[in-house]
C-alpha cells in the first residue's frame, strides 16, 4: 500500500525539504488556525464552567416565589397591602400542584442591627440563620464535610439541631475541634450541631453561604415566635413538566388564597432559575457557534494557504512528475503522492497546533489556580476532546480537499510536454 511505501515517504520528506522556508510558513497558517480555535473553545468552555459554577449545583429547574406589597385593589382590600405566606399554603401548593417535585418553605433571620446572635463559650459572632426543609438540600445543594443536613425527624420533633457553615466552624471552634455534638447558643436556646457544610458556588456567594446556619423549618418558627408563617417557597418541577407552568399555578393559587387581584402580577414576586438557564444554554450556543465560524475560517486560510503551495510545487516538479508519467506511474499515483504531502502537511501542522493550545490552556488553568485568580466569570479554561478530535478531523479533510486541486492539475500534464517543461 502507498501509506506504508518507504521509498514514497522518502520522496514525499525530500519534496518538502526543498524549500523548508516556504514549507515552515505554509504550516504555520494551519497551525496557527487550529491553535487559536483551541484556544477560543477552551475561554468559551471557560466562560461556561464560570457561569455554571456560580450557580453551584442548583437544579436548573427551580423557580423561587416571594410575597411583595399589592398593587391593585381588591375585595375591599386596599393597595400596597402587605401580607405573609404560611404553613397551609405550603399544603395547598402540595395538594394542588402535581407537576411539583420538591417544595422547601424557607425562613430567614438575620442577627439584629449587626449584634452577635451565636455564642459558644467566650466567642460570639453574627450569623445569617436558615430555617429549612431537607429538600432545600436537592433543590440548592452543599457539601456536607462531616455529619448530616436537616431531615424530616428535625422537621416533625422541632427538634434543637443545626449544620453549620465552615466559616461558622472556624469561628466557633478550635483548629482540631470536633463540632459535630457540641453546641452553640443562639437567641438563648441551646442547639446541638449536627453537620458542617459548604458551598459548591463559588468566590463571593460561597463566602456568604459558609456564614450561614441551618436549622429546621419548625424549629426557627418557635425559636423566633414566628408563628405559621413562611418567608419564601424554593420548588422544582417534575422532569417533563415546565418550571414557568408549575410557578404560574403556584402564583395563582396563592392569589386565591390571600385575596389579590388575579390581574396583579406584581403581588406574588417569584424567581425562575430554568428561564435563566436557557437563556444562558443559548448565549454559549451562540458563542461557541461563533468561535467555530471565525476558528474554521481561520482554519481554512490555512488550508488554502497549504494548496496555493502544492499548486507550485507542481509547477515546480513538472519535468519530475513527467519522467514518473513516462515510466509508467498511473494518474491516480501521481494524484495520490500530491494530495498525501497536502494531508501530511496539515496534520502535522494541526496536530502541532492542538497540542500547543491544550497545553497553552492548561498552563492557564494552573496559574489560575495557583494564583486564585478564578472567578465566576472564568475558570476551568479547557477543551472537550470531542471537540478537539473534531477539529483535527476537519483539518485533515480540508488538507486532503486542498491536495486535489494540484493534484489534478497534475494529472492533467502529457508526459512529452511535462519532459520539454524548463
Amino acid at each position: 500500500m502507498y501509506l506504508f511505501d518507504r521509498d514514497k515517504w522518502t520522496e514525499i520528506m525530500h519534496a518538502l525539504g526543498q524549500n523548508k522556508l516556504r514549507t515552515f510558513f505554509t504550516a504555520f497558517g494551519v497551525f496557527w488556525g487550529i491553535f487559536m480555535l483551541v484556544i477560543m473553545l477552551g475561554s468559551g468552555q471557560g466562560l461556561n464552567n464560570g457561569v455554571s459554577e456560580g450557580m453551584g449545583d442548583m437544579a436548573n429547574n427551580a423557580c423561587f416565589m416571594w410575597t411583595q406589597q399589592t398593587t391593585i385593589p381588591y375585595k375591599g382590600f386596599p393597595r400596597g397591602r402587605r401580607y405573609s405566606f404560611n404553613n397551609d399554603d405550603t399544603k395547598a401548593l402540595r395538594d394542588n400542584i402535581p407537576e411539583l417535585e420538591y417544595i422547601a418553605p424557607r425562613l430567614q433571620v438575620f442577627s439584629a442591627q449587626g449584634n452577635n446572635n451565636v455564642v459558644r463559650g467566650e466567642r460570639t459572632a453574627a450569623f445569617t440563620i436558615q430555617g429549612d426543609y431537607p429538600d432545600m438540600n436537592k433543590i440548592d445543594p452543599v457539601n456536607i464535610h462531616t455529619g448530616r443536613f436537616i431531615n424530616r425527624i428535625d422537621i416533625n420533633d422541632k427538634r434543637k439541631v443545626i449544620v453549620i457553615g465552615t466559616r461558622v466552624r472556624d469561628e466557633m471552634f478550635d483548629k482540631e475541634e470536633e463540632p459535630i455534638g457540641e453546641y452553640l447558643r443562639i437567641q438563648g436556646v441551646y442547639f446541638r450541631v449536627v453537620g458542617v457544610y459548604s458551598s459548591k458556588k463559588n468566590d463571593q456567594q460561597a463566602e456568604r453561604e459558609n456564614q450561614q446556619i441551618f436549622m429546621p423549618f419548625t424549629t426557627l418558627q418557635q425559636t423566633y415566635n414566628m408563628g405559621d408563617r413562611v418567608g419564601w417557597y424554593s420548588m422544582t418541577a417534575h422532569k417533563g413538566h415546565s418550571a414557568a407552568t408549575t410557578l404560574d399555578k403556584a402564583k395563582k393559587i396563592m392569589r386565591e388564597r390571600h385575596s389579590i387581584s388575579p390581574d396583579d402580577e406584581r403581588a406574588v414576586g417569584s424567581f425562575n432559575v430554568e428561564t435563566e438557564y436557557k437563556k444562558m444554554e443559548t448565549l454559549f450556543a451562540g458563542i461557541d457557534g461563533l468561535i467555530w465560524i471565525v476558528g474554521i475560517g481561520t482554519l481554512l486560510a490555512g488550508v488554502i494557504g497549504v494548496s496555493n503551495i502544492m499548486l507550485i510545487v507542481v509547477k515546480e516538479r513538472t519535468k519530475e512528475i513527467g519522467i514518473q508519467r513516462a515510466i509508467g506511474a498511473t494518474p491516480l499515483a501521481i494524484k495520490t503522492q500530491i494530495v498525501t504531502e497536502s494531508v501530511f502537511l496539515t496534520a502535522i501542522a494541526g496536530y502541532a497546533g492542538l497540542v500547543m493550545g491544550v497545553g497553552l490552556l492548561e498552563l492557564i488553568n494552573y496559574a489560575l489556580i495557583e494564583f486564585g485568580a478564578s472567578t465566576d466569570m472564568f475558570t476551568r479554561p479547557e477543551v472537550d476532546f470531542n471537540k478537539a478530535v473534531t477539529a483535527l478531523v476537519i483539518l485533515i479533510i480540508s488538507g486532503a480537499l486542498a491536495g486535489l486541486i494540484p493534484a489534478r492539475r497534475a494529472t492533467q500534464l502529457k508526459p512529452i510536454d511535462a519532459l520539454r517543461d524548463e
